[in-house]
């Protein structure tokens, strides 16, 4: 067996084993173990862009290692990076549990790859359960345990019944198609999607991923998980995630070549309702983490437009937009980060006065909501056009039209988070804010990332059609 396929996956390995080490030293030193993520985090992202061009099977042919899932591995490794990078100010999680949140991190990370390369029904399943349990005690270690339990329990809870519901579905699909391989489903699903269990099948096994990408009617535990974890655990929860979540839906989307319209239609109501749910929703938050938790139900809404397509266009599109999400999320929390303190929670209020306390973190927070409200020329509006345009060319104006009239809603409360950067005085004088030199050239990183992948954006659709080219 070819073990250097597995480079992305042995190395987050070993860094868990590291960070397991550390943990059970017993001798807290939060500054060693930021250091220590930082570097493995950096050299993790170098090591799965240098595999990038690696293709195999392994294990009996229920592991696929192909230009699909070495995409998703880098976004993978790059969302762990940008997150551990904003770990500098880990307060909202106590110094002795930092090692424990870093293994839980690296953990997750770990499962979430594995999940993007299998193509047999068992691994995968197990794969989501790992991820999602080491999530679970991520959103339990914040500080203030009564907002930690509480956001733990709803996320363990729904969570759990989410799986359940999933793999009813993946036993149904067994049992008609006769085989957990990918590979036989694809090629026996499409001409069986009209007999009820099947159809019904492909929606239930769907479900997990639905849950972790906060899709209605699974979007419930997102506000109060958002809220209640830790800054850099919401963070994760809300980009690398999703992003992972994204890959399998489309790998799964991908089983059915296209046919079935009961399936695209159940996609089009959902991705309709979790638009509108989340973007209505948004209007009235006060609090800027449950404000992003409805964002990202409003953003699952636009990113099954691109799956439910079903042609090669909209998955590439929905790829894009996977990395536009990543982009535009942690730039908000990395903002979140350095302008709460403390690890407490902020109002968007708080907000105000930021381009006095630090101009560079409020122009990255200006053009994060400006992408994620789809204003060009950003990664966001980009993201948007692609799958917009992948619809269209399927037919699905009706769906399009009700999307943009959602983006339209969207820009109220994006707005308003500009305003309280921009326009509002705070209440009183505010000193300061001095980011870290990590934090700074973090933030020059990524508002010149939203920027140029809006105006120049081909290599990146290149390689996401590419990507999703494999899958056809």
């Amino acid at each position: 067996m070819n073990w250097t396929l597995l480079s992305p996956e042995l190395f987050f390995l070993t860094a868990a084993l590291v960070f397991l080490g550390i943990s059970m030293s017993g001798r807290p030193d939060p500054e060693r173990d930021y250091i220590t993520a930082v570097v493995l985090g950096a050299v993790g992202l170098g090591i799965c862009l240098a595999c990038v061009p690696l293709r195999g099977d392994l294990f009996l042919g229920a592991y696929r290692v192909d230009l699909f899932s070495q995409t998703f591995k880098t976004l993978l490794a790059m969302g762990f990076f940008l997150i551990v990078c904003i770990c500098n100010d880990l307060t909202g999680v106590a110094e002795r549990h930092h090692p424990e949140f870093y293994l839980l991190l690296t953990a997750s990370t770990l499962a979430l790859m594995l999940l993007v390369s299998c193509v047999h029904l068992l691994p995968l399943y197990v794969a989501l359960e790992l991820s999602s349990y080491s999530l679970y005690v991520l959103v339990y270690l914040r500080v203030d345990l009564r907002q930690g339990i509480r956001a733990g329990l709803t996320y363990f809870l729904i969570g759990a019944a989410a799986s359940a519901v999933m793999i009813f579905g993946l036993a149904l699909l067994y049992g008609a198609a006769q085989s957990a391989y990918l590979a036989d489903l694809m090629t026996a699903l499409p001409g069986m999607l009209h007999q009820p269990m099947v159809a019904i099948g492909v929606l239930l096994a769907l479900a997990g991923f639905f849950f972790k990408l906060a899709v209605f009617p699974f979007h419930f535990w997102a506000p109060d998980v958002y809220q209640g974890a830790p800054h850099q655990a919401a963070a994760y929860i809300a980009t690398v995630s999703k992003v992972a979540a994204v890959a399998v839906l489309i790998r799964v989307a991908a089983l059915t070549g296209g046919a079935g319209s009961f399936l695209t239609d159940a996609l089009v109501a959902l991705a309709i309702v979790s638009m509108t749910v989340g973007n209505l929703s948004a209007l009235v938050q006060k609090d800027f983490k449950r404000l992003m938790a409805y964002s990202s139900i409003a953003q699952a809404g636009y990113v099954l437009i691109g799956i439910l397509s079903m042609s090669s266009a909209g998955y590439g599109g929905a790829i894009f937009y996977a990395l536009a999400l990543l982009v535009m999320k942690v730039t908000c929390f990395l903002v979140l980060v350095a302008a709460a303190g403390g690890g407490r929670n902020m109002e968007i209020a708080g907000l105000a006065g930021l381009h006095r306390r630090s101009p560079i973190l409020a122009l990255a927070l200006m053009m994060a909501v400006f992408s994620l409200a789809g204003i060009p020329p950003t990664i966001g509006f980009t993201g948007k056009f692609l799958v917009f345009k992948a619809a269209i060319a399927q037919g699905h104006v009706s769906l399009v039209l009700i999307a943009m009239i959602n983006v339209v809603i969207s820009l109220y409360f994006y707005l308003m988070v500009v305003r309280a950067a921009y326009l509002t005085e705070p209440q009183g004088p505010q000193p300061a804010l001095l980011a870290p030199p990590l934090t700074r050239g973090l933030a020059y990183f990524l508002v010149a990332l939203t920027v140029l992948a809006g105006i120049y954006p081909t290599p990146l659709i290149a390689w996401a059609d590419a990507a999703a080219r494999g899958l056809m």
